[in-house]
C-alpha cells in the first residue's frame, strides 16, 4: 500500500472511530431524550388526573349540599383521600424544575384548604347548622381557592407542554443526526472495503491485515447500528404508548373538547363534541352558529356575537364555566352548557388558535329546577294548611248556624232565601278550603284497592253530560285486572278537574282520551325526576287535542291560583288539587304538552295488593241519643256551637278548652261515654296525646277526632291511622249526628 493510500486508509479508520464514538454518544442522548419525553407525558397525565380529582370532589360536595344523599358524601371522602398523595407524587416528578416545585408547594395548601372547606360545608349540612353554613358562605373563600388552584395547574401544564414540545424536537434531531452518522459510517466502510480490494493485488499480507481491520470495524459498527436500531424501536414504542394514553383520555372525556385555529376552523374534536355539539374537525364555528339561538345562563338574554366563547378566546381571553343556553332551530331540546376556554399562542406570543371545553349541565340544571319547584310548592302547601285550620273553625260555626237559620225561617220565604245564599256561600268556601288542603297534602284520605279500569269507565260516563256533545270521549284501557291503592272519591275529583281543563282548552270541540297502563319507572327516570321512587306504577293518562301549554305555563301549572283563563272563569285550584292528591297518595304526576298540539297529563299511581275492595253502602240518616259527650275544643265559638247541636240531638255534654282542663275534669271523676276532641289544641298537648292519656286513666273509652287541618298526629303516609275516626271541619248537623252515633256504636276504643 503506497503512503498516500495508507494516509487515506488511516484517515478513514480514524473517521470511522469518530463516527462510532459519536453514534454511541448520540445513542445515550436519544435514550435520555425518550425518557424525558415519556416523563413529561406522565407529568401531564398526573396534572390532568389531579384536576379531575379536584373537580370530582367539588362536584360531590355540591351534590351533597343539594340532595344530602350518602352517595355524594362517600364519593367526596374517597376522592379527598387521593388528593394529597397525588400532589406529593406530582411534586416528586417535577423535582428537576425548582420553579415547578415552588408552584406546586404554593398550590398544595390551597387545594387542601379548598377540600377542608368543602368537608366543613358537608358536615354543617349534615348537622343542619344553618348559622355555620351562613358564616362559611359569607367568607366566600372556597371559590377563589379553587380558581387559584386550577390556574396554577394550568400554568404547570403549560410549562410541561412547552417542555414536551422542546424535548420531542431534541429527540427527533438526535435521531436524524444518529441516522446520518450511521449512513455516513456505512458509506465510509464501503469506501474502505473498495480501497482494500484494490490493494489486494499488491500483497496478500497487507490485504489480509486490511481485511481483518476492516472486518473488525465493520462488526463493531454493525453491532452499534443494531443496538441503535433496537433502541429507536423501543423509544418509538414507548412514545406511541404515551400518545395512545393521551388519545384514549381525550376520546373518553365526557366533556366536549374543540381545538380551533384563529379563523374558527375546528382542527380537532373528541367524540363528546360530535355528540353534544355536532361539531367535528373541518367545520367552522361561524357556519354552525346559524343553526341555533344562543342565550346567557338566564335563558332570556341573547348572547351577542362578540360575547360568544370562540370570539372571546380568540381575542386572547381565558375563562372558566361560562354559562350559555343553546336552543336549536331543529326543535331539539335546549342544552345548558358550561364552557372553559384557553387561547393557544405561537412563538411570538400571538393567538394562533384556542381550546374550548364544554360541559353539558342540562340534566343537573333541570334537576335543580324541579327541586326548586317542589320546595316552592311544599312551602305554599305548609302555609295553606296552617291557614285552613282557622278558616274551617269559622266555617263550622257559620255553616252550622246558617243551616239552623234556614230551617227556622220556613214561614219567612224572603229571609230564608237570604239565609240560603249565606249557606251556599259557606259551602263554596268549604269546597275552596278542601281544594287548598288537597294541594297542601293535608286532606284525610281513605285509600283502598280500586280496580282502575272499572273506575275510569264509570268516570267516563259521568263526564259525558259534563263536557258536552262537542267533546268526544275515548278510553284505551290495558287489559287484565289492575288495582291501585287510592281514595276513589279523590280520584274522581282529580279526573273531573283535568277533564274540565281539557274542555276549556278545546273551545271548538275535540277529543278527550283516557288511558291506563302498567309501567315501571326505573332508576334513570328517578334520577331525572328528584321526587320519584323507582318501581311499578299504574299509569292513568288524560289527553286532549286542545291548544296545549308553553314550557313556562307547564312549570307553573301546579301552583295554586295560577290560571290562564279569564277572570271569573277559573279558580286556578284544579291542577294544584290533582298534584296534591297524587303526591299524598305516594304517586307522581307529569305534564307533556306542546303549544297547538294538545296536552297529556300522566298520573303514576301506587299499585294495589290483592283484589279491589267494595265501597261501603250509604248509611241511613243518624239520630241522636242520651249519652254524655266530652267536647274538647279551644275555639269558644265552635265549642258553643257543637255543644248546642249535641244537646239538640238529646246528648248530655261536658266541654273543655284544652287538654289540661279536660284532664282536671276527668281527674275529678267526670263521667262520659265519648271523647270528641279537636286534633289541634293549645297547651302543649295534641288531641291524639290527650286521647292516649285519657285511655290510661279510663281504659276502653271511645274517641272521635275533629279537625280543619290534619297533621301527623292521626295521619301518616297520607291516610288515617287504622281504626281512627275523624270528622273534618266544617261539618253539618247531620254529619255530626252520624259520626257521633257511629263512634258510640262501633268506633275505636282508645288504648294506652
Amino acid at each position: 500500500m503506497i503512503p498516500t493510500q495508507r494516509v487515506i486508509f488511516g484517515a478513514g479508520l480514524a473517521i470511522l472511530l469518530i463516527i462510532a464514538a459519536a453514534s454511541i454518544a448520540l445513542d445515550v442522548k436519544s435514550r435520555s431524550d425518550a425518557a424525558w419525553v415519556n416523563h413529561t407525558a406522565q407529568v401531564q397525565k398526573k396534572i390532568s388526573d389531579l384536576r379531575v380529582l379536584l373537580r370530582r370532589a367539588e362536584s360531590a360536595a355540591r351534590g351533597y349540599e343539594l340532595y344530602r344523599t350518602p352517595g355524594f358524601s362517600d364519593d367526596f371522602q374517597a376522592v379527598h383521600a387521593r388528593i394529597a398523595p397525588a400532589l406529593a407524587d406530582l411534586k416528586r416528578d417535577v423535582r428537576d424544575s425548582p420553579d415547578q416545585v415552588a408552584l406546586l408547594e404554593d398550590t398544595e395548601p390551597l387545594a387542601l384548604r379548598r377540600m377542608e372547606i368543602a368537608a366543613t360545608a358537608m358536615r354543617l349540612r349534615a348537622e343542619n347548622d344553618q348559622a355555620g353554613i351562613a358564616a362559611l358562605n359569607s367568607r366566600a373563600e372556597g371559590r377563589g381557592l379553587m380558581d387559584t388552584v386550577m390556574a396554577n395547574l394550568d400554568r404547570l401544564s403549560a410549562e410541561e407542554e412547552r417542555l414536551l414540545a422542546e424535548r420531542s424536537r431534541d429527540s427527533r434531531r438526535t435521531g436524524i443526526a444518529l441516522l446520518g452518522i450511521d449512513v455516513a459510517g456505512a458509506v465510509l466502510i464501503l469506501l474502505l472495503v473498495a480501497l482494500v480490494m484494490r490493494e489486494s493485488r499488491r500483497t496478500t499480507g497487507e490485504l489480509q491485515s486490511s481485511l481483518e481491520q476492516t472486518q473488525a470495524a465493520k462488526t463493531a459498527l454493525e453491532a452499534a447500528v443494531a443496538e441503535r436500531t433496537e433502541h429507536l424501536v423501543t423509544a418509538h414504542d414507548e412514545l406511541r404508548l404515551s400518545v395512545n394514553v393521551l388519545q384514549s383520555t381525550f376520546r373518553s372525556m365526557a366533556e366536549a373538547v374543540l381545538v380551533i385555529d384563529d379563523e374558527g376552523n375546528v382542527l380537532l374534536s373528541n367524540p363528546a363534541a360530535e355528540r353534544m355539539l355536532l361539531h367535528r374537525a373541518g367545520m367552522n364555528l361561524s357556519n354552525l352558529r346559524a343553526l341555533s339561538d344562543v342565550f346567557h345562563g338566564d335563558g332570556v338574554t341573547p348572547l351577542e356575537a362578540d360575547e360568544l366563547p370562540s370570539t372571546r378566546v380568540l381575542r386572547g381571553e381565558q375563562f372558566e364555566e361560562l354559562e350559555m343556553i343553546v336552543r336549536p332551530y331543529s326543535g331539539d331540546a335546549p342544552r345548558h352548557l358550561m364552557i372553559s376556554g384557553r387561547p393557544m399562542r405561537d412563538g411570538q406570543g400571538n393567538v394562533s388558535g384556542a381550546v374550548l371545553v364544554y360541559h353539558d349541565a342540562t340534566t343537573s340544571r333541570e334537576t335543580e329546577r324541579q327541586l326548586h319547584q317542589s320546595q316552592k310548592l311544599d312551602a305554599i302547601g305548609k302555609l295553606t294548611g296552617g291557614v285552613a285550620h282557622d278558616f274551617n273553625n269559622m266555617l263550622t260555626v257559620i255553616s252550622g248556624n246558617t243551616e239552623t237559620l234556614v230551617e227556622s225561617l220556613k214561614d219567612q220565604p224572603e229571609l230564608q232565601r237570604t239565609a240560603r245564599l249565606i249557606d251556599d256561600a259557606a259551602e263554596r268556601c268549604a269546597e275552596l278550603i278542601q281544594h287548598l288542603l288537597a294541594f297542601a297534602r293535608r286532606q284525610p284520605l281513605e285509600p283502598r284497592n280500586v280496580e282502575i279500569n272499572a273506575a275510569i269507565a264509570d268516570i267516563a260516563k259521568l263526564l259525558r253530560p259534563t263536557l258536552g256533545e262537542q267533546i268526544q270521549i275515548e278510553t284505551v284501557l290495558e287489559q287484565g285486572p289492575m288495582t291501585t291503592h287510592i281514595d276513589p272519591s279523590r280520584l274522581t275529583n282529580a279526573v273531573l278537574n283535568m277533564a274540565i281543563n281539557a274542555r276549556d282548552a278545546m273551545p271548538n270541540g275535540g277529543k278527550l282520551l283516557l288511558e291506563t297502563h302498567r309501567v315501571v319507572l326505573d332508576e334513570a327516570y328517578a334520577q331525572a325526576n328528584a321526587d320519584v321512587t323507582p318501581g311499578p306504577y299504574i299509569m292513568l293518562a288524560v289527553s286532549d287535542t286542545g291548544t296545549g301549554m308553553s314550557v313556562e305555563i307547564q312549570q307553573k301549572a301546579f301552583e295554586p291560583f295560577f290560571t290562564t283563563k279569564e277572570v271569573g272563569k277559573g279558580s286556578g285550584l284544579g291542577l294544584s288539587m290533582v298534584y296534591g292528591f297524587v303526591k299524598q297518595s305516594g304517586g307522581h304526576i307529569k305534564i307533556f304538552s306542546e303549544e297547538g298540539h294538545g296536552t297529556t297529563i300522566k298520573l303514576y299511581l301506587p299499585p294495589g295488593e290483592g283484589t279491589a275492595e267494595v265501597a261501603a253502602g250509604i248509611a241511613p240518616q243518624a239520630e241522636g241519643g242520651a249519652e254524655t259527650i266530652f267536647v274538647v275544643e279551644d275555639d269558644p265559638l265552635v265549642r258553643n256551637f257543637v255543644t248546642t247541636q249535641l244537646q239538640s240531638l238529646g246528648y248530655k255534654t261536658v266541654a273543655a278548652p284544652d287538654g289540661k282542663a279536660a284532664l282536671e275534669l276527668i281527674g275529678a271523676g267526670q263521667k262520659f261515654d265519648l271523647l270528641f276532641t279537636d286534633v289541634v289544641i293549645p297547651g302543649g298537648m295534641s288531641g291524639r296525646e290527650l286521647a292516649e292519656e285519657v285511655a290510661r286513666r279510663r281504659p276502653g273509652v271511645r274517641v272521635l277526632y275533629t279537625s280543619g287541618y290534619t297533621d301527623n298526629a292521626i295521619i301518616h303516609q297520607g291516610k288515617l291511622d287504622d281504626g281512627v275516626m275523624l270528622l273534618t271541619k266544617p261539618y253539618r248537623r247531620n254529619q255530626l249526628a252520624e259520626m257521633i252515633r257511629k263512634a258510640l256504636n262501633g268506633g275505636r276504643i282508645a288504648t294506652s
